[in-house]
Order: C-alpha cells, then sequence, then structure tokens
C-alpha cells in the first residue's frame, strides 16, 4: 500500500454519535442566550422600564469584566486536570448555575431608580460569567475530542447546524410562550408580552438545558487530551506569556477580528430587530415569520459549510457566505415590507451566511496547530476564550445601539414616527450590511489551507517546529 494511501486508510473518521453530541452542547449555549440575545433589550425598555442608559452602561461593565473574565477562564481550564478530562467537567457542574441567573436576569425585581439598575446588572454579569464558563470549555473541547482538521470542521459544522435546529424551535415557540404566559392586553384585546410571560419562558429554556449539556458531556470524550500535551506543548507558562503567545499567533488574530466584525453585524442587529419587527414592518405577529425564516436560513447555509470548505477553502467560503449575508440585508433594508412572501425569502437569504460560525471555530482549531507549530505551545482554553472574548467585545461595542434607538426618536409602546421606523431600518440592515462587508478584509491575509494544516500536523507528530526548518 502507498503511503498516500496508508494516510487515507488511517485518517480519523467523525462518528454520528460524536457529532450529535458535540451538536448537543451548542443547544444547551443557545437556549441558554436566545431570550438574552433576542429579547433582554425589549424587556428591559418596555417591561423594567430601564433607559437607553442604563442599559449600555450595564452591557458595557458586562463586557468590559468579560475582557479579564474570559481569558482567565480559559487560563483556568487549560490547568484543570481531573479524572473526566480539563474541559468537560465544566460540562458538568456549571449549567445549573448558568440556569438560576438566566431566570434572575428575566426577574421583574420590586425595586426602584438605582436600585434597579444594579441589580439588573449583577444578574446580567453572572449569567455571562456562568455562560463563560460553560462556553469556553465547549470550544476548547473541540480540539481534544479531534486532531483532523477536515473532522475538526465537521463538529464546528455539527455544532453550528446544533445551533440552527434549536434556534428553529425557539423562533417558533418563544414568543408564542412568552404571549401565552402573559395576562396584559392591548386596546384591541390581543396578547401583549409581560414580566410573567418572559420570566417563565426563561425558565422553560434554563431548566431544558441543564441534562442538554450533561448529555454533550457524557457523550464527548476528551480522546487526544494527553497525546497533544505531552512534550514541550506541555509546558507551564504565566497568564501574561501565555497572552502574549496568543498575540503572536497572526493567524489566530485574524480570525478573532474577523469574529469580532461578525459578530457586531449579526448581533447587533439581533439586539434590536424586535423593534423593527414590531413597529417598522407591523407588529409582534411577524416575529415567528422572520426569526424562523432566518434560524432556517442559517441551518441551510451550515449544512453547505463541509461541502463548501472542501471546494473552496474555508478563508473563500467565508468570503462568499458574507456577501450573501449582505445582499439579504440589503434587500429587506430598500423594502421594509410586511408582505410574507418577500420577509421569508429576504430573510432566508440574509440569514445563509449564519452558517460562517461554523467556519470561524473550524479556523480556531487550525490557528492553534499552527501555534503550536510556530511558538511550541498548546493552549486550547485560551484559544477559545480568544474567540469569546471577540464576541464579547462585539457585543460590548453593540451597546450604544439601544441608545441610538432612542436618537432616531423611538418611544416604548407607541406609533413611531416615518424618520424613526426609517432609523430603524437603517440600524437593522443597512448598516449590518455594510458590516457584512467589512468583515471580509481581514480574511486575505489567513494562509492556513486544509494542505497547509495538514503539513503542520504532520511537522508536529514528527517533533518538528517552525524553528527546526
Amino acid at each position: 500500500m502507498s503511503e498516500a494511501k496508508s494516510k487515507a486508510a488511517n485518517r480519523e473518521k467523525a462518528s454520528p454519535k460524536l457529532l450529535v453530541g458535540y451538536g448537543l452542547g451548542e443547544v444547551g449555549c443557545q437556549m441558554s442566550w436566545y431570550m438574552i440575545n433576542n429579547y433582554l433589550n425589549i424587556f428591559y425598555t418596555d417591561i423594567v422600564g430601564l433607559s437607553g442608559a442604563a442599559i449600555s452602561a450595564i452591557v458595557l461593565i458586562a463586557r468590559i469584566w468579560d475582557a479579564i473574565n474570559d481569558p482567565m477562564m480559559g487560563q483556568i481550564a487549560d490547568r484543570t486536570h481531573t479524572r473526566w478530562g480539563k474541559f468537560r467537567p465544566y460540562l458538568m457542574f456549571a449549567p445549573p448555575f448558568l440556569a438560576i441567573f438566566n431566570i434572575l436576569t428575566f426577574t421583574v425585581f420590586p425595586v426602584q431608580g438605582m436600585a434597579k439598575v444594579i441589580l439588573c446588572g449583577i444578574c446580567y454579569i453572572l449569567a455571562g460569567m456562568a455562560y463563560t464558563a460553560c462556553s469556553i470549555a465547549y470550544q476548547a473541547m473541540l480540539n481534544v475530542i479531534a486532531v483532523d482538521s477536515r473532522v475538526r470542521q465537521l463538529l464546528a459544522t455539527a455544532r453550528s447546524t446544533g445551533a440552527s435546529i434549536i434556534g428553529i424551535i425557539l423562533s417558533l415557540v418563544a414568543m408564542p410562550l412568552i404571549l401565552h404566559f402573559s395576562s396584559a392586553v392591548n386596546e384591541a384585546g390581543e396578547a401583549v408580552a409581560d414580566g410573567h410571560g418572559y420570566f417563565v419562558a426563561t425558565v422553560i429554556f434554563s431548566i431544558a438545558l441543564i441534562p442538554i449539556f450533561w448529555a454533550c458531556a457524557a457523550i464527548c470524550k476528551e480522546t487526544y487530551t494527553d497525546k497533544l500535551h505531552s512534550g514541550a506543548s506541555a509546558e507551564k507558562s504565566g497568564f501574561i506569556s501565555n497572552m502574549k503567545g496568543l498575540v503572536q499567533n497572526d493567524q489566530l488574530l485574524i480570525v478573532v477580528i474577523c469574529t469580532v466584525i461578525g459578530t457586531i453585524c449579526v448581533t447587533g442587529r439581533y439586539g434590536i430587530l424586535v423593534y423593527h419587527v414590531i413597529y417598522v414592518v407591523g407588529g409582534p405577529q411577524y416575529i415567528s415569520t422572520m426569526f424562523t425564516a432566518m434560524t432556517v436560513g442559517q441551518l441551510v447555509g451550515t449544512l453547505t459549510v463541509p461541502w463548501g470548505t472542501k471546494v473552496f477553502g474555508k478563508r473563500n467560503y467565508m468570503l462568499i457566505m458574507n456577501g450573501i449575508m449582505a445582499l439579504g440585508f440589503l434587500a429587506l433594508f430598500l423594502n421594509p415590507t410586511n408582505n410574507p412572501i418577500f420577509l421569508i425569502g429576504a430573510s432566508f437569504i440574509g440569514s445563509l451566511g449564519f452558517g460562517a460560525p461554523a467556519i470561524c471555530y473550524g479556523m480556531v482549531g487550525d490557528s492553534l496547530e499552527y501555534g503550536d507549530w510556530k511558538l511550541g505551545k498548546r493552549q486550547e482554553g485560551l484559544a477559545a476564550s480568544m474567540l469569546s472574548f471577540g464576541v464579547k467585545l462585539a457585543t460590548a461595542l453593540c451597546a450604544p445601539v439601544v441608545m441610538l434607538l432612542f436618537a432616531v426618536g423611538y418611544v416604548p409602546n407607541v406609533e413611531q414616527t416615518a424618520s424613526t421606523k426609517m432609523g430603524i431600518n437603517f440600524m437593522v440592515n443597512m448598516l449590518p450590511a455594510i458590516l457584512a462587508v467589512v468583515s471580509c478584509i481581514p480574511l486575505f491575509w489567513y494562509k492556513l489551507t486544509d494542505k497547509r494544516v495538514s503539513e503542520i500536523r504532520e511537522d508536529l507528530e514528527a517533533g518538528k517546529h517552525a524553528w527546526d526548518k
């Protein structure tokens, strides 16, 4: 048998059980963050009664803390050694705390003034910390349950597929659940979301996420942890030294920068999308239509990732997906109609690009191999925390978006003026279209093709590094 055939025969495979098990972890993450990502702003403004400045301050402070907390969590995870592995323990023990803090975040406390702002901020920050413990461990685990670049990409795709599937389900049931458990009605006698509705929906999702995380931890064994952390790559160093090493990994930095811009595009849009649907498109009855079309589009886009990255490469397919996303947003901006067919079609097309995170997760795995080869250090937890930090940084930069709503004349619970509707439409559709294009720019410096990563992996297995060349 030739050497090429021998390598092909011994190539690592991704079992369906492992793909499903890893995808479940993202289902748990999405069930945790869906309500916060999509409904927290409107919960704060229309239910709790916080000002735009107060909401922006809460988000900004939380994200500044994340700038410290995320890398610390990555370092802690990298230094964890248990009989369950380095990362799985956090998926076993952190989810119950995550559920509790999520529920508290959507609780209306009987306080007023600054006490209300402080209490909301504390609950939101604690929810973010619990989410960080789960999500960073989950992201990092990808790089110790597989070593082959294509297998990692399949696992990353399974992760995004899980996000899309649960996203479809949550899009269909979240608002109906909120309205079902709400007792408020408008002048026409139609149900209106109230605090009790938001609270009960959050309780249901938060309790459900706990066994889902446990199932992921049970299925995903850290098969390669000992192998990958033997020798020089297992050498311990301080936090500052590790952060300096990560900054020297130029390929990882490219992925992080691209992630920051892309997350501003998508997360900033999601944060105020419900305002656009209710006040520009025509009412809350269109929320399920648009959100479901978006999550179906994300699922379809994600399912094309294994094919697209194989045919075009990770970088080039990322460029394609971002271009498609920009076109969808532009169509929605130019025609802010309540026509269901157009809404479904344009939302579907725009969200095909939402499958791009699956490519980013694969790129992080490749960048980790590159960092090990270039610097002699392997830091799954810190690498995952850098991507998580990029997402949190983007969220911090999106903090003023609610203030911008008020700046264009938004007034809660009333019909908006024509100029306010135009301002909301611009922020929700045109600005994200521009950012989708801008996020492509750093990718032109990304050089880790599948072939190059395979060569790096062969060098590492042979004990060779960049300085040996």
